[in-house]
């Protein structure tokens, strides 16, 4: 039987490239029919391509090379004999550093198989996670991997970093020195800019370079929201299967400010204003790879419960590396929650070609009038970033004031008054 060809296949219609940076299975190995066999990484997403066939693997393009949409990587023989002993497929080099002439702590052990999963991604770390077990001297080998296949990720490591406490990490064992012609090195590291990150730093500079940005502040008093969040949450998980989270409030809050001001859901044409008559909002969210903004489409017409849980189910295919492209595209407005990251203030930056980007940040108890006493609150500071070329200030601070009247007074959201 004749060779089956391995193509990339297409992930989307703006795609037209992207980098193959893993084989899953090692050149000369025996593949199955829909296995994993590679990742595609492209300025989106990054996508793993199953077999097309039974058979022996032949790689032809190796990892890291730039590959087009249609190209052919490989071949499957369905005919062929595996090789006795295949060498492994060239793990990517995420990090590439000269060692030091002399030694220093014991060097990190190569990742041993996870006992979480037998996939072929068990017990591998991801190149993020190798590199923070490296600086935090974590034995790869004890960690378990919670990734797609029992893949180490980099919250895997974070874990197993927390749970040492606070105990001092073992002393260097004493080496003799090293000659003193030997050259220091390892002062610097270098590994390749992922496209998604090339196409993050294009659309943000082009957003400065093109929009007339402005941004806007107000604050939340939170004890609404937190209240009802401490009275239902345990009824509401037990009934919808997710926590009811600030983020559902503030998505829909951002709804209600939306239909009240269309300018900030519009964007910029040519010389013309294009209205968008629905509310698909995005939501960033910090992955390994970077930041990446999934859409919820249609927000109006979902739920407390039905927000929370596009949000869960985007959270879960961000750990495990397979949020797709479509769930990336479009979006007509954008929410960031720098908070969840200890950040008291910002200036988020436009996500084009939307006009509008609202941002949260941590929630602090502060002193604040009430009447003509002082008292407690936990307070958040919230930014509108926007585009001067469509909205005015005035709508502008508008919009800002209604997502703080819907979020102190969250029954009114609940009741649609």
């Amino acid at each position: 039987m004749a060779a089956v060809e391995i193509k990339v296949p297409s992930a989307g219609e703006s795609v037209t490239e992207g980098i193959l940076s893993r084989w899953l299975k090692p050149d000369g190995a025996q593949i199955k029919s829909g296995e994993p066999l590679f990742e595609v990484e492209t300025d989106k997403a990054s996508t793993e391509v199953p077999a097309p066939a039974d058979g022996v693997l032949k790689i032809s393009v190796p990892e890291g090379e730039t590959v087009e949409v249609g190209s052919t990587v490989g071949t499957i023989d369905p005919s062929g004999t595996p090789t006795e002993a295949p060498k492994a497929a060239k793990a990517p080099e995420a990090v590439k550093t000269a060692e030091p002439a002399k030694a220093e702590a014991a060097p990190s052990p190569s990742p041993a198989p996870s006992s979480s999963g037998n996939g072929p991604m068990a017990g591998t770390p991801s190149p993020s996670a190798r590199r923070l077990a490296e600086e935090e001297k974590v034995d790869l080998a004890s960690v378990e991997g919670s990734g797609r296949g029992g893949r180490i990720t980099k919250g895997d490591v974070i874990g197993a970093v927390e749970s040492r406490g606070s105990a001092p990490a073992p002393a260097a064992a004493p080496s003799a020195p090293a000659p003193s012609a030997a050259p220091r090195t390892g002062r610097q590291t270098r590994q390749r800019l992922p496209l998604i990150r090339q196409k993050i730093a294009q659309r943000l500079v082009h957003a400065q370079q093109t929009a007339a940005i402005l941004t806007t502040f107000n604050e939340a008093d939170m004890s609404a929201v937190m209240a009802l969040r401490g009275k239902y949450k345990d009824a509401y998980k037990e009934k919808h299967g997710v926590n009811l989270g600030f983020m559902s409030f503030f998505v829909k809050a951002t709804v209600e400010a939306l239909k009240a001001f269309p300018a900030v859901n519009a964007q910029i044409d040519g010389n013309e204003i294009v209205y968008n008559n629905y509310y698909d909002i995005g939501v960033a969210v910090s992955t390994e790879r970077g930041l990446m903004v999934p859409v919820i489409r249609d927000c109006d017409t979902l739920s407390f419960a039905g927000i929370e849980q596009t949000i869960a189910g985007f959270g879960k295919k961000a750990r495990e590396n397979k949020i797709a492209v479509d769930d990336l595209q479009g979006g007509t407005f954008t929410i960031t929650n720098g908070g969840v990251f200890g950040s008291l203030l910002s200036t988020p930056i436009l996500n084009p070609p939307q006009s509008g980007i609202l941002g949260m940040h941590s929630i602090q108890k502060r002193p604040i009038a009430v009447g003509d006493q002082v008292v407690i609150r936990p307070m958040m500071y919230l930014a509108l970033s926007y585009d001067h070329r469509i909205i005015d200030g005035r709508e502008a601070v508008s919009f800002l004031v209604r997502i703080k009247e819907c979020i102190e007074n969250p029954e009114r959201m609940m009741l649609e008054i």
